[in-house]
């Protein structure tokens, strides 16, 4: 028996919980979508009733502008079917390893379908094991994996699903992440280059643009995004190594009269058009492509560059099922189970965690809204 390959014995069943944003399915879903993220505490902090009634407020005034939205890309979002994409290339690759496990790879939606109790109902009915939490946000937010993880652990215990779960909280350095990008990255600024040489303009100016958050998620709940956000910034700058290289962290996606985490994106295309200098916009923190991608940067912020004059607008596309960013995942799944394995799962009560933090465990000290979860 000590003899026998993994291959041979009998497999742990292992579920990977892949947790994304979701989107709406066509134009009917936009509206109770937005409702769904508005209603969630971790976006906004109010108690209810108050959180659901302007859940319900923002959701119908911002319904039409939203599908206008969709409807440039095909009146849906693409987030699931690149997300199952991820799954599939990330089940394959762990189920090629032979290392006594047999994974599949589940998907929980934040605010659209799949939700969370539908996922965990599947993984109970797999029979799994135990789970990985693996949030596809490389940069932990308690606006986005954090009230996911505390999503999932409510629907587990509505289904009743009692297997050992270790959530990998964030990685915003992992080799693969940081080398998928800076692969796709470097191509899209020597793209921009050979084009602002045919033009007889200067070197381009790169623009990591992350989506924002009220600059209160920062600072009153010790909320480590943006410092992540610039952490991932820096480490495809580093492994690009392009001499005197023009770069800068800013933000997208501001709503409502709150104050933002800064500088803007469009602040940055504006200053762009005043400094003359071609522009490459890299959307640091998604790993799918989406509305904030495929209709804000390549429809609404290129019209912007446009009327300014901006003589080269290159966007480089998210890293989606790129090989060395799946490989990325396949380590950070390696890493999350040896946490698991050394020190024991995470903690299933709802409103604490247990898990680990590979950042200087900024995220495990982060301070999630009371009352995470549906209403």
């Amino acid at each position: 028996m000590k003899d026998m390959p993994m291959s041979e014995l009998k497999r742990k069943k292992r579920a990977i919980i892949l947790f994304n944003l979701g989107g709406p399915d066509g134009p009917d879903a936009v509206k109770p979508f937005l409702f769904n993220l508005f209603n969630d505490p971790a976006i906004i902090s109010l108690p209810n009733p108050f959180r659901y009634f302007l859940a319900k407020l923002i959701s119908s005034r911002r319904a039409p502008i939203a599908r206008e939205i969709y409807n440039h890309i095909g009146g849906k979002s693409p987030l699931l079917e690149l997300t199952k994409d991820q799954a599939d290339a990330l089940e394959t690759a762990l189920n090629g390893l032979d290392d006594g496990y047999e994974n599949r790879c589940f998907i929980a939606m934040r605010y659209w379908k799949p939700f969370a109790d539908e996922s965990a109902a599947a993984v109970k009915a797999w029979g799994a094991d135990e789970q990985i939490l693996l949030p596809l946000y490389p940069q932990f937010s308690t606006t986005t994996s954090g009230s996911s993880v505390k999503d999932w652990k409510r629907a587990c215990h509505k289904v009743g699903l009692a297997a050992p779960i270790k959530t990998a909280c964030c990685y915003p350095t992992n080799p693969g992440f940081i080398d998928a990008s800076a692969e796709m990255v470097k191509a899209g600024y020597e793209n921009a280059l050979k084009k602002a040489a045919d033009l007889g303009v200067g070197k381009p100016r790169l623009l990591f643009s992350a989506h924002g958050v009220p600059k209160a998620v920062i600072t009153k709940r010790a909320d480590p995004y943006q410092s992540q956000i610039e952490k991932s910034a820096q480490a495809v700058v580093d492994k690009m190594a392009i001499a005197d290289l023009d770069w800068l962290v800013c933000y997208q996606s501001r709503v409502g009269p709150m104050e933002w985490i800064g500088p803007s994106t469009e602040h940055e295309i504006e200053r762009a058009g005043k400094d003359g200098v071609p522009l490459v916009i890299v959307p640091i923190a998604f790993v799918t492509e989406h509305s904030e991608t495929l209709v804000e940067l390549d429809i609404e912020y290129r019209e912007i560059a446009d009327e300014l004059k901006i003589p080269v607008y290159e966007r480089v596309r998210t890293v989606c099922s790129h090989p060395l960013f799946i490989s990325g995942l396949v380590d950070v799944v390696n890493e999350t189970q040896q946490e698991l394995d050394q020190n024991g799962p995470d903690d299933y009560a709802v409103e604490t965690r247990g898990w680990w933090c590979p950042d200087e465990h900024s995220c495990a000290v982060a301070k999630q809204p009371m009352g995470a979860g549906p209403a």
